[in-house]
């Protein structure tokens, strides 16, 4: 049966797979500058509203990022490969390594934006931890980067009961961070319960992740647990959805 107009692809969708073959391959690399819109229209013979269209097609994806008053560049960035249990193992943050040393292997990574203080507990926070009425929490923000490029935002809540006048109040909280200190309070991380979901991003999310239209991100919602299953931190995390590979590994 021959194939109908209605069967094949929309032109720009077809333009936009020349360019990611073309950045795939290598013919494109990191850092170069795409054909624009009068290019791909005297190219393709489309119009302009086409060759806009297969080039939001690849700033949606993160694959290019426009930068005004220039043009459009490929953006080519290795996806940083999250691996859940690896990640959280006591071998780690026991050592005093960071938990994104796992992730991150040799590749640069820095926390910036970090805030800490004491407030009183929101709701959500408060059945999560299991707290009484009205406690206190000691919150610590953060943003982490990876070769300079935003990748997670990050919100600790600890109960102030456990960590008062200890250096998870701190901003640096020493090799190993926040479990490493919990562990040498007595009350060390044995068990983690994550919930992931995805959504489009907040407008100041997309502003702090430097986010390009349409990218979504990752909310994991972590739980720490100490032996005797008494919840210790509640971590909310905004991952960059366009950044990330997750892992995880089970036994059948």
């Amino acid at each position: 049966m021959p194939t109908s107009e209605n069967d094949s692809p929309p032109v720009y969708r077809e333009i936009a797979e020349a360019l990611r073959s073309a950045i795939a391959s290598g013919q494109l690399s990191d850092g170069d500058r795409v054909p624009g819109e009068n290019e791909l229209m005297k190219q393709y013979g489309v119009a302009r509203a086409t060759a806009r269209q297969a080039l939001s097609v690849l700033i949606n994806e993160g694959l290019v990022v426009p930068i005004r008053g220039s043009g459009i560049y490929v953006r080519t960035f290795r996806p940083l490969r999250r691996h859940g249990p690896r990640r959280l193992s006591r071998e780690l943050w026991g050592s005093g390594r960071s938990i994104w040393q796992a992730d991150a292997a040799d590749r640069g990574f820095e926390t910036d934006n970090i805030e800490v203080s004491e407030d009183p507990a929101p709701d959500h926070v408060i059945r999560a931890l299991g707290l009484a009425e009205g406690a206190r929490v000691v919150r610590r923000r953060r943003r982490y980067r990876l070769e300079g490029r935003p990748m997670q935002l990050a919100t600790s809540y600890l109960p102030v009961e456990l960590v008062a006048g200890t250096a998870v109040t701190q901003v640096d909280t020493g090799p190993g961070g926040i479990y490493a200190r919990l562990a040498e309070l007595g009350h060390a991380p044995a068990h983690f319960t994550e919930e992931i979901r995805v959504r489009m991003p907040t407008p100041v999310e997309a502003r702090d992740l430097r986010l390009t239209a349409g990218t979504p991100v990752l909310e994991v919602l972590r739980t720490a647990l100490t032996e005797d299953h008494r919840a210790i931190e509640l971590n909310e995390m905004t991952l960059d959805g366009s950044a990330y590979v997750l892992q995880y590994d089970f036994d059948a």
